[in-house]
């Protein structure tokens, strides 16, 4: 038979075991608790959709016409 420790005086390896063997499951169930988003609050991966959106792309067309017009106009009107 052991001779019985305290738990205080376990060392943290056997207290750490202990505690593991004590600890149990939750099944199914997820502990974690959830609330709506707030829906005026800004939302990162929103934006992120929003840039990657096929809108972009006239806009990189407007600018790369916009370099070609410059580049057309004549020498001496600065």
């Amino acid at each position: 038979m052991e001779k019985f420790v305290p738990f205080e005086k376990l060392s943290k390896k056997k207290q750490h075991a202990y505690q593991a063997a004590k600890r149990g499951t939750w099944g199914i169930l997820n502990p974690v608790t959830r609330k709506p988003e707030h829906p005026k609050a800004y939302n990162r991966r929103k934006a992120r959709k929003w840039s990657d959106d096929s809108m972009t792309v006239p806009f990189v067309f407007f600018a790369s016409t916009r370099i070609s017009c410059v580049l057309r106009l004549p020498r001496g009107s600065f």
